[in-house]
C-alpha cells in the first residue's frame, strides 16, 4: 500500500467529511487564551464555514479521521464495498493540523468524525484521544465538535463529552425501516441509547451542585443529521421525527442533508439527488418549530410535503387567512411571530417600538425586508388590508416570479 503524505490524506479526509452537514458551532463555552495562558478561542472569526444564530461566519476544520469503515451502509461514499481512495490520520497529526490552522488564523475549531475501524470503541478511543491532547497536552481553548459512535461504551461517550463542546450522533434516516434496508449494521436502540446518555450528561452538568460545581460536559449540546431523499419518506415524517427528537433528547438542532447520488450505490437508491429547495423548506419549517411557537401538525401533515413554491410560514397563513390580518399595535407577540414576513428580531423591535409610538406602514418598512409579503397580513394606522388577505391569487402574487437558471 502506497504510503501517503500529508497534504494528500488531508484532501481525501476533508472531501470525506463534506456530506456531514452538523458542523454548526452555535452555543459553546465561551473559552480564550486571555492572560497567556491556553491556544485558541471561541470568539470571533477565524475549512468549512458554519454560522452561529447571532450570525457570526465560524470556520472548523472539518476532516473525517479516516475514511476506511467496516460498515457497508448503501447511502455512504464510504462504506466497506466502495471503491474510493482511503486515508487514516493519527491522533496526532489531526492534532497538529488543528493547531497549525489555529495559529495561522484559518480556523476556529475542529469538527471531527470518522468511518469506523477495527470496531466502535477503538475508533471512539481515537476520537477522544485527539481532543483529550488539544484539551490537556495543548492547552487548546478553540471549539471542538466530536461526532459519536453510538455502538461505543457509555464510559468513553461521557469521556468525549468532556472534552467536547458539542457531540452529535446522526440517526441517518426519519424511517426506522429505511435505517434497517440501508444500514443493517446500524442499530436504532444503540443510537437512541447513546443520544440519551449525551441528555443525561448535559442535564447532570446543569444541575446545581451541592458541594462542587460539576464538570462541563458537551456545554453546546448535541445535534443529529437525517438524509433527506435517500427514501420515501415524506416531509411531514421528517418533521415528525425531528419533533420527537427535540422532544426527547433536547436536541440542539437536526440537520437536512439532501441524498447526494454517489457511484456504484444500489439499484435501491435514487438515481437523482432531491431539489435542494426542498432542504432549504425543511430547515424554515424546523426554525418555526423551534423558535416561533408551531407545532409540527400545524406546519404539516406526516403523509404530506412541503409546498416549494413558497415558505412553509407564507404557506400556513395561506391556509389560515381568518386569523388575518393582524394589528401590529395590538397584537401579543405571538400572533405577531406568526406573520409571514415577520421574524423574531422584528417582532421584538415592533413591541419596542409601540411603547414610544402608534406603528405605521413606514416603520414596518424599515424593520422587515419584504413589505409586499406582509401588507396582506397586517393593519397599521395608516393601512388596512382590505379584500387582499382573501384574494383568490394572492399566492400567485407572492411567489417569488420563475427564473431561467444560469449555465455559468
Amino acid at each position: 500500500m502506497a504510503v501517503l503524505d500529508l497534504k494528500r490524506k488531508l484532501a481525501i479526509l476533508s472531501d470525506a467529511a463534506k456530506y456531514d452537514a452538523s458542523c454548526a458551532s452555535s452555543g459553546s463555552v465561551k473559552r480564550d487564551s486571555m492572560g497567556g495562558k491556553g491556544v485558541g478561542s471561541t470568539d470571533g472569526m477565524g475549512i468549512c464555514h458554519a454560522y452561529a444564530p447571532d450570525g457570526r461566519c465560524i470556520s472548523l476544520l472539518k476532516i473525517l479521521l479516516t475514511n476506511f469503515c467496516v460498515y457497508d451502509c448503501a447511502y455512504c461514499v464510504n462504506r466497506v464495498s466502495s471503491n474510493t481512495p482511503r486515508a487514516r490520520f493519527t491522533p496526532e497529526e489531526v492534532v497538529d493540523l488543528t493547531l497549525g490552522f489555529y495559529k495561522r488564523n484559518y480556523i476556529e475549531g475542529l469538527f471531527l468524525s470518522s468511518g469506523i475501524i477495527r470496531n466502535a470503541d477503538y475508533t471512539m478511543e481515537q476520537l477522544v484521544r485527539v481532543a483529550k491532547l488539544l484539551r490537556e497536552v495543548h492547552d487548546f481553548r478553540g471549539y471542538i465538535h466530536l461526532k459519536v459512535i453510538p455502538e461505543a461504551s457509555p464510559a468513553l461517550v461521557n469521556e468525549a463529552g468532556l472534552y467536547a463542546d458539542r457531540l452529535s450522533i446522526n440517526i441517518e434516516l426519519p424511517k426506522d425501516e429505511s435505517l434497517a434496508a440501508f444500514a443493517p449494521e446500524k442499530d436504532l436502540g444503540d443510537i437512541k441509547k447513546a443520544m440519551g446518555a449525551v441528555r443525561v450528561g448535559v442535564d447532570a452538568a446543569k444541575e446545581p451542585a451541592r458541594k462542587a460545581r460539576p464538570p462541563k460536559f458537551a456545554p453546546a449540546g448535541q445535534s443529529t443529521q437525517m438524509i433527506v431523499g435517500a427514501d420515501g419518506a415524506s416531509d411531514g415524517e421528517i418533521l415528525k421525527r425531528s419533533e420527537t427528537l427535540y422532544g426527547a433528547y433536547r436536541l440542539r438542532r437536526v440537520y437536512y442533508s439532501a441524498f447526494s447520488p454517489i457511484p456504484d450505490s444500489t439499484a435501491r437508491l435514487p438515481l437523482q439527488r432531491p431539489p435542494l429547495v426542498r432542504e432549504h423548506r425543511l430547515y424554515q419549517a424546523d426554525w418555526l418549530m423551534r423558535f416561533y411557537g408551531f407545532e409540527r401538525a400545524e406546519i404539516i401533515g406526516e403523509g404530506e410535503d412541503l409546498d416549494l413554491t413558497v415558505d412553509p410560514k407564507l404557506a400556513w397563513a395561506l391556509r389560515n387567512r381568518g386569523d388575518f390580518p393582524v394589528d401590529l399595535n395590538s397584537a401579543d407577540r405571538e400572533r405577531l411571530l406568526r406573520v409571514p414576513g415577520l421574524g423574531v428580531r422584528a417582532c421584538d423591535r415592533i413591541l419596542d417600538l409601540r411603547g414610544h409610538k402608534r406603528i405605521v406602514l413606514e416603520d414596518v418598512k424599515r424593520l422587515s425586508r419584504g413589505l409586499a409579503k406582509l401588507k396582506p397580513f397586517i393593519v397599521t394606522d395608516d393601512w388596512r388590508p382590505g379584500g387582499l388577505t382573501d384574494a383568490a391569487d394572492l399566492k400567485a402574487r407572492l411567489a417569488p416570479p420563475p427564473k431561467q437558471l444560469e449555465l455559468f
